[in-house]
């Protein structure tokens, strides 16, 4: 667990601003998935902090994973829906401390999920001082998800994978339009690698569709190999490209590292090599 002292010196250290040649630039934490992760949820915010500093980065997607207790599947929907909103407010207070913002809250909702778990998805993004949240999820699951929100009136950043076997994942150009169709605050949080591995061109689809793109996931994958996660530099995802266009229309789209290839250092370590790449792509 961080110290006051540790607390203090992030929130005072320098960071590398969020901007980078105009471009929003920031992380998804599920990065720092392979970071031994305490049993106590409280001190993996700790972890999370930590690596953050490490890698120079003040911005985040936060991993619902990074909040929550490791507990069995009944448990952690009892624990989502009966902690009270004051527990998430005191770790966007942790953030806070260390000069982070939470940007959006990754919350993955599967056909398990019910009614209430959903609409405390949106509670604790809110308390979490979140604009945005994002999700791996299913057209199924999208269309339960639709009215709740509506309610809570948060944009919902639909994220992508490579499978496009199944009309039900999200994959394709079409299955993110059809998610669109459903909710005005239905988006597309827009994994630049996967959409290479699926098969298409992620720079059109942001030309066209910028205004509907909550943020992006910025990897290499290899076009049209699933779970093809390579360095950064070694696949054909158009990263440079993205960027570029990014920094010359000023869109203001977050890009956010996710880092997945099998790297050769720690993940904080393997993010601030991306991070060094990303600024060579926009120099």
């Amino acid at each position: 667990m961080l110290t006051r002292r540790e607390f203090g010196s992030l929130a005072l250290g320098a960071m590398v601003p969020q901007i980078a040649s105009g471009v929003h630039l920031g992380v998804q934490t599920y990065s720092f998935r392979d970071i031994a992760r305490p049993a106590d949820a409280s001190d993996s915010v700790d972890v999370v902090i930590k690596a953050m500093h490490e890698c120079r980065l003040d911005e985040c997607e936060l991993y619902s994973n990074h909040v929550e207790p490791r507990v069995s599947r009944e448990e952690l929907r009892a624990w989502r829906t009966e902690t009270p909103i004051d527990h998430f407010r005191s770790v966007k207070k942790k953030f806070d401390a260390a000069g982070i913002a939470i940007y959006a809250y990754c919350y993955n909702m599967n056909p398990s999920f019910t009614e209430a778990e959903i609409d405390r998805g949106f509670e604790i993004a809110r308390a979490l001082g979140a604009t945005v949240m994002d999700t791996s999820t299913t057209i199924e699951v999208a269309r339960r998800v639709a009215p709740i929100a509506a309610k809570h009136r948060m944009n919902v950043g639909m994220h992508g994978h490579s499978n496009t076997s199944d009309p039900n994942e999200f994959s394709t150009p079409q299955s993110f339009a059809t998610a669109m169709t459903m909710s005005p605050y239905f988006k597309v949080n827009l994994d630049i690698g996967h959409f290479t591995a699926a098969g298409f061109d992620a720079v059109p689809f942001i030309r066209q569709h910028h205004a509907d793109i909550t943020n992006l996931h910025v990897k290499d994958m290899k076009r049209n190999q699933p779970a093809s996660y390579v360095p950064w530099g070694q696949g054909d995802t158009p990263i440079r490209e993205v960027l570029q266009l990014l920094k010359r229309e000023r869109w203001p789209i977050p890009a956010y590292i996710e880092y997945e290839y099998p790297g050769e250092g720690t993940p904080a370590e393997e993010v601030a090599k991306c991070l060094a790449y990303v600024k060579r792509a926009l120099a």
